[in-house]
């Protein structure tokens, strides 16, 4: 690995040279290389938005602390060293854009042109406040990235001594006409009732404020004072939209971590959100566009079975189906689909895994047959009559962890019946067991029955199983029956 590390450093090398020698004979209008290089994190931030000589300190803190809190740490520092010397707004803007160029890696440009500006501005009671003027690249950051840069803001003004932002009546009223407007005219991931926008703005301690982004204008609450445009700000809308509301739960963890003051409110957002989450579990599929394909609804048999684990493809925002399952969907989840899921994000990238279960399909002569191999599934797939079960998806565990979304009980697989052999005191056979080995396993050692003989009963009522004829085995699998559901996604 470090011969490797070295080897990218001296082709690096070898390359600047290059073009140091190339620019030096005088072809171009500057005499050396404009992309300056960077070897870790605090340079490129160094490099990117200052200010100058922090390099050596934002190692220092990312070495003892993880990056949002040090993001954090930092923002509170620079504020106090600079204030003298800058004054607060300078001070004030310098921390959010150097703490926020911290938390994005030094790569993006939501520093410094997601930010437009970081100013102070006065209340009705004659306080001053901090304000961010946010544009449209602040979406590069991610959600959670605007929110923290928010919480940010809120940890620096404090240190300048700056009030809490205090919203007129009329400029809430105006954020909740805005941003369902920009919801239209653009795009939103999430978008919040107006109770939600109510609640996060009146409490929020920072104004979210920002440039005009859309030629669309607000028909009510117009020039507001303290709101220097009539059209639809996009960085203010995705910010308090995306960041915010869809990230609060995020959020809170680094508050409660840190012990940052005066941000309960968003413990009782997320708690009201948490409550409605139940009735709004098919919220995911109310933007599904005309001509695309549902595999299956939520928590219906036949559906996504999860399985947990990861392969070598599977990155991040990512989930891996059998093979024979992508046939047996008209190769509509091909590698690299994109798709909306249930849980535990908002969006997954298809990658084949062969490993993990296959579709149990109905052939055009009756038969039911468990498809395991791309091969397989191809042979059949013109005689395809119905697909009973979709198979298992599989999910990394750190997927949950990413995105906040709490472990939800995985189907029977594998890997459990394993570890309920193995807790026994039994040994797990090489391969698959045919029925007779696993039924003697499980009686000597008192564990369920392999997954591979289990079958979904619960799938099953009395009335269907009354009704039901019985068929000839498939190729793949000895019944017709389904095997034992825990969950489906």
């Amino acid at each position: 690995m470090e011969a490797y590390f070295e080897a990218l450093e001296a082709g690096a090398d070898a390359c600047y040279e290059l073009v140091g020698r190339a620019r030096k004979a005088g072809y171009d209008l500057e005499d050396e290389a404009e992309i300056p290089r960077a070897r870790d994190l605090a340079e490129r931030v160094e490099a990117q938005v200052g200010p100058e000589g922090i390099a050596p300190r934002i190692r220092e803190v990312i070495a003892k602390h993880d990056r949002q809190t040090a993001a954090l740490l930092v923002a509170r520092e620079l504020a106090g060293e600079l204030r003298a010397e800058l004054g607060v707004e300078k001070a004030l803007e310098q921390a959010v854009r150097t703490s926020l160029s911290i938390l994005t890696e030094g790569v993006l440009v939501a520093p410094t042109e997601g930010v437009v500006r970081v100013a102070t501005m006065e209340n009705h009671n004659s306080t001053r406040c901090a304000a961010i003027y946010y544009a449209g690249p602040i979406r590069a950051a991610g959600g959670t990235a605007q929110a923290l840069s928010v919480l940010i803001a809120d940890v620096v003004r404090r240190e300048l001594g700056l009030d809490a932002y205090i919203p007129t009546p009329a400029e809430v009223e105006r954020y909740k006409e805005e941003i369902p407007l920009y919801k239209r005219a653009v795009n939103l991931q999430y978008l919040p009732s107006g109770d939600e926008i109510d609640a996060i703005v009146r409490a929020c301690p920072v104004c979210i404020t920002g440039e005009p982004t859309e030629r669309l204008e607000v028909a009510g609450n117009r020039d507001l004072p303290r709101v220097e445009t009539n059209r639809l700000r996009g960085g203010a809308a995705l910010v308090i939209a995306e960041g915010l509301c869809l990230k609060a739960a995020k959020v809170l963890k680094h508050v409660e971590r840190l012990e940052i003051g005066g941000w309960d409110f968003l413990r009782s957002y997320a708690e009201r959100k948490q409550e409605q989450a139940g009735a709004g579990e098919y919220k995911y599929l109310k933007d599904v566009l005309v001509g695309r394909p549902i595999f299956a609804f939520p928590d219906r048999p036949g559906g996504f079975r999860l399985r947990y684990g990861r392969t070598r493809l599977t990155g991040l925002a990512a989930v891996a189906l059998n093979p024979a399952t992508m046939v047996a969907l008209d190769s509509f989840t091909a590698i690299g689909t994109q798709l909306k899921i249930q849980l535990p994000g908002k969006a997954a990238a298809v990658t084949p895994c062969d490993s993990i279960e296959g579709p149990l399909v109905l052939l055009d002569d009756g038969s039911c047959v468990r498809l395991s191999s791309r091969d397989a599934a191809e042979t059949v797939a013109p005689r395809i009559r119905e697909i009973i079960d979709v198979g298992e998806v599989l999910i990394p565990p750190g997927e949950f962890l990413e995105n906040n979304h709490a472990l939800v009980p995985g189907g029977w697989c594998v890997e459990w019946w394993e570890a309920e052999l193995g807790a026994a005191g039994g040994e797990s056979p090489d391969g698959e067991p045919d029925f007779a080995a696993a039924l003697a396993l499980s009686q000597q050692h008192s564990v369920p029955l392999h997954p591979a003989h289990t079958f979904l009963w619960h799938d099953l009522s009395l009335r269907s199983c009354a009704s039901s004829q019985p068929t000839a085995a498939g190729t793949e699998t000895t019944s017709s029956s389904r095997r034992r559901r825990s969950h489906c996604c």
